[in-house]
Order: structure tokens, then C-alpha cells, then sequence
């Protein structure tokens, strides 16, 4: 009791001691920040939308991805059994895929393993066309049987990437319920 007590004096103390010393910002200081970052941004929107308007067919330059789709799709709404993954090219370019990663998850623990085919068959490394789609299923009882506490997990991800190691997409499912959604 005497150390909960003693405590809570130094605590109250300290707060006051440095509660002296703060100095708070001025507020037109923060108004003059606020508009000259605000300046900044409408002139890049600006200068992008005049040079923007002159090239056709041109993309935003800070979001130039591949163009692939992802689909995950489970056979129950909990507790499923298979799940199935769609990958469509939907670029302008043929992509090389990796294996991709099965990712259960749960909040404090993640438990990743490499995709290499189906039925004792490895597909992986995959060239993918322009235009083309592939599908993967994913039985998740093999997995149940090398780990029983993957049953757990709430939340399961598949990660896309190329040979390079680019990610190119991404998708999750829960395969139980849940409290919260994370």
C-alpha cells in the first residue's frame, strides 16, 4: 500500500514539473504549414492534369502495377474445405508468377506456406499470357493434418508475386467467425 501510494505522488509530481516546461505551438504557425503543403499538392494536381491531358493512354505514374486480378474464393462460409484461387492477367504484358504464399493468420501469429501445384504436381513457375486466367485449388485439410492449431486461425491470404519477386496482388478470407475483423 505504501509503495502504491508513494507511487502515485512521484507520478502526480513529475506531471506538474513538466507540465511548467511545455511549449505549445503558435497557431499561425500551423495555419501557415497547413497551406503552403496544401499549395504544394494543388499545384502537383495541377501540373499533372495539363501534362496528363497531352499524352493519351497514359497511366498515373505512381501506380503502374501489371494488371492482374485475384480471386479467392472458399467452398463454405466457415469452416471450409477448399478454396480457390482465380488469377487473371488483365495487363498489357505476359507475367511469369511464383509460387504463390498461403498466409492463416491469426492476430498474434501468421503461419506461411508456398503453393506448388495440385495432386502431387508442381505448375510453378507459371507464364501467364495476356488475357489468360488460371485457378488453383487450395485443399486446406492437408494442411490441417501437418498442423491441427491452423483449424484456429480466422483469417487465411493469398500473396501473388512474379519470378522477380515483385507483389503483384493479394486477397484474404476468413474461414471462421470472428469478434473482431483485423
Amino acid at each position: 500500500m505504501r509503495k502504491g501510494v508513494f507511487f502515485v505522488i512521484l507520478l502526480l509530481i513529475s506531471k506538474t514539473l513538466l507540465a511548467q516546461n511545455e511549449i505549445g505551438p503558435e497557431g499561425h504557425k500551423l495555419l501557415w504549414i497547413i497551406l503552403f503543403l496544401g499549395l504544394f499538392i494543388a499545384a502537383f494536381f495541377f501540373l499533372y492534369r495539363r501534362n496528363g491531358k497531352s499524352k493519351t493512354n497514359q497511366q498515373w505514374p505512381l501506380f503502374v502495377g501489371k494488371g492482374i486480378r485475384v480471386e479467392l474464393e472458399k467452398d463454405a462460409l466457415y469452416y471450409p474445405d477448399r478454396l480457390t484461387l482465380k488469377v487473371k492477367n488483365t495487363g498489357n504484358s505476359d507475367i511469369d508468377l511464383d509460387q504463390p504464399l498461403l498466409v492463416f493468420d491469426n492476430f498474434w501469429l501468421k503461419r506461411k506456406f508456398r503453393l506448388k501445384g495440385f495432386a502431387n504436381r508442381n505448375f510453378y513457375p507459371l507464364y501467364l499470357e495476356r488475357g489468360k486466367s488460371h485457378t488453383l485449388e487450395i485443399d486446406l485439410n492437408r494442411f490441417y493434418q501437418h498442423d491441427k492449431r491452423l483449424r484456429r486461425f480466422p483469417k487465411t491470404k493469398v500473396i501473388v508475386s512474379n519470378v522477380k519477386g515483385k507483389r503483384l496482388g493479394s486477397r484474404s478470407v476468413y474461414v471462421r467467425k470472428t469478434l473482431f475483423k483485423f
